[in-house]
């Protein structure tokens, strides 16, 4: 594999932090989830930080975090909201290929069933259907590869992850 780390992108729910753990166990890679980066370094979840003053407070510390990543040879996982910061994205991309995982609003909205109370960076009166709505198009703008992840299991995602990015 030629990129230095791999940069999980997607919707909450699609399995970012679950096939980013398994990718890197996979690729002996280390791993680092940005939600949790976020957590530790200002000792919230991600629902108390958006209690506490709003959802775009929560998008500034993870443009934060991801400004301050400066690493190699792991897989990130980032909060859903990460491609709202476009300067966060180009700084993932200078080291890294972009992976999107995508998948189906019906099989998301089926495993997303805490919406408003999960820590998920959206304006109070933003429906998960619209949000899902306007970050695809992000998504897709900023991924190296697309993983389509409908009708695939952990072990086939990762599969095609490792076969899409291999070459890149």
């Amino acid at each position: 594999m030629k990129a230095k780390n791999l940069v999980l992108i997607g919707m909450p729910g699609v399995g970012k932090s679950t096939l980013g753990l398994l990718l890197a166990k996979k690729l002996g890679m280390d791993f680092v989830d940005t939600d949790i980066l976020i957590q530790v370094n200002w000792g919230k979840t991600l629902q108390q930080i958006i209690n506490n003053s709003d959802y775009l407070t929560l998008r500034d510390y993870e443009q934060q975090v991801l400004l301050n990543l400066d690493c190699t040879n792991k897989v990130i996982a980032t909060g859903g909201s990460a491609v709202y910061s476009d300067a966060g994205m180009t700084h993932l991309q200078t080291n890294g290929k972009v992976v999107f995982l995508d998948l189906a609003f019906g099989q998301l909205s089926e495993r997303v069933v805490d919406y408003h109370s999960r820590g998920i960076a959206h304006h109070p009166n933003q429906s998960f259907a619209e949000l899902f709505a306007e970050r695809k198009t992000l998504y897709q703008q900023y991924a190296d590869v697309i993983i389509d992840c409908n009708n695939l299991s952990i072990d086939q995602c990762l599969d095609q992850i490792i076969e899409k990015t291999a070459t890149i």
